[in-house]
């Protein structure tokens, strides 16, 4: 399932950006190709400009000037002096059909109304028309001047091809094209990734909540399968075994009523559902209250619980009083399940600038290093055997989740001598 949800969003994220980059690209090249032309447009006209002004000014046409703008400019010409075509040698256009240059003059004539009739010898100004000119499937800039002379008038029709140009706007759409698919191609590479890097938290949410259904199950299913067995041998039993069993079926009915809450207390975690409602709590005052709660359970199993405060004023701390209790039960009732006879629980409460440290530390098997972690996750236990039926693994995730929605932190520490410390930090002041 993951595979096709990788793959599908790789594919439906380059195939955005890459269209977008396909877009801008477009839009970037036919403005640069438009700028391109016109730039060209407008040298075109300089040297017709430069042309015009020679050959008005000059009363004999010199070949050699001629052959060298025609050299430099790449113009092909056709000149012709009151009706008769001047023939240079080397200078006659051969390349271009003459039926072109009567297509340029023809064109000047509909469209520019650059008429060789309205120029006469007496006349002070030539008229001539830029323009460009498509015939045949090919692209030229065409000039036509009419130029005043004593004699009569010269009219000069200019073709200058526009292969090179378009040569080079072919090049820079092959760039652009190549440029495209790099990017689309990086894209995609990146997106993989990036995608790949996005769904992680999904696929581990799945798997923790595969892992949290079947912990769950497990847990369920062995007081389900007392409670199932205790009821058939209720039938055939006797009257005091039939209490005895009734007792059981109340316990094991009890436990499956407290591994439901709290699961639903962690399913709540992070929704509307389970909400902190914090208010100025003296913190010093709550682990007394903490304190006097287990002190009869400890003095019961022979267990040494103290408790150590702050000799200062304890300033109050914005958190909500019944979740912060919560977490110390919790902690402290793990203590209890896990710290043998004759051993020590040590409840203490120190301020540290504006941060509040609890700790609740015993002389009890400890946890290794590898596990630290790992116990607060869901349905984790460091007994292996799940012989503890009084825990289900999920206090100290509902521990850490409390604290989490009060941004502080929750750790585990070694005890100097052996055990385990698990060690909270709140800041007094919460917004």
């Amino acid at each position: 399932m993951y595979k096709k949800l990788h793959l599908r969003l790789t594919l439906f994220c380059t195939f955005i950006c890459g269209l977008i980059l396909v877009v801008l690209s477009l839009f970037c090249l036919s403005f640069s190709e438009a700028e391109s032309e016109k730039s060209h447009f407008a040298d075109f006209q300089i040297n017709i400009s430069m042309l015009k002004n020679h050959l008005e000014n000059q009363t004999v046409l010199s070949h050699n000037w001629l052959a060298q703008i025609t050299a430099d400019t790449r113009f092909e010409m056709d000149i012709r002096d009151n009706g008769s075509r001047l023939v240079f040698e080397n200078l006659n256009p051969l390349s271009i059909h003459e039926d072109l240059f009567e297509a340029a003059r023809q064109t000047a004539r509909e469209q520019y109304m650059v008429l060789e009739e309205a120029v006469s010898p007496n006349s002070l100004l030539p008229i001539h028309a830029e323009f460009k000119l498509s015939q045949e499937g090919q692209n030229y800039f065409a000039a036509v001047l009419i130029i005043p002379k004593n004699s009569g008038t010269l009219n000069v029709a200019v073709l200058c091809p526009l292969t090179d140009l378009y040569q080079t706007l072919r090049f820079r759409r092959i760039l652009f094209l190549s440029a495209d698919l790099a990017g689309i191609l990086l894209l995609a590479l990146f997106f993989w990734f990036f995608t790949w890097y996005m769904i992680q938290p999904l696929i581990i949410n799945n798997q923790k909540q595969a892992e949290f259904i079947a912990s769950a199950s497990h847990e369920l299913r062995s007081p389900l399968a007392v409670i199932i067995s205790s009821l058939s041998a209720m039938t055939h039993a006797s009257v005091k075994d039939r209490e005895r069993f009734s007792e059981t079926i109340r316990l094991e009915g009890k436990r499956m009523s407290r591994l439901i809450d709290d699961m639903l207390t962690l399913s709540g975690t992070g929704s509307s559902l389970f909400s902190v409602h914090k208010t100025p709590v003296e913190m010093d005052t709550l682990l007394l209250s903490v304190y006097e709660k287990f002190e009869p359970l400890a003095l019961k199993k022979s267990i040494s619980l103290t408790i150590a405060l702050p000799d200062e004023l304890v300033a109050p701390c914005l958190c909500d009083r019944e979740r912060m209790e919560q977490v110390l039960s919790i902690l402290l009732d793990n203590a209890l399940s896990y710290t043998p006879s004759q051993g020590k629980i040590a409840l203490s409460l120190q301020t540290v600038s504006d941060k509040l440290i609890f700790r609740v530390a015993d002389n009890g098997p400890g946890i290794p290093d590898s596990e630290k972690e790992a116990v607060f996750d869901r349905f984790y236990r460091c007994d292996k055997s799940h012989k503890d039926k009084a825990h289900f693994g999920l206090g100290l995730c509902i521990a850490r989740e409390i604290i989490h929605m009060h941004k502080g932190s929750i750790r585990v520490e070694d005890t100097p001598g052996g055990g385990a410390a698990f060690v909270v930090t709140l800041r007094c002041r919460n917004e």
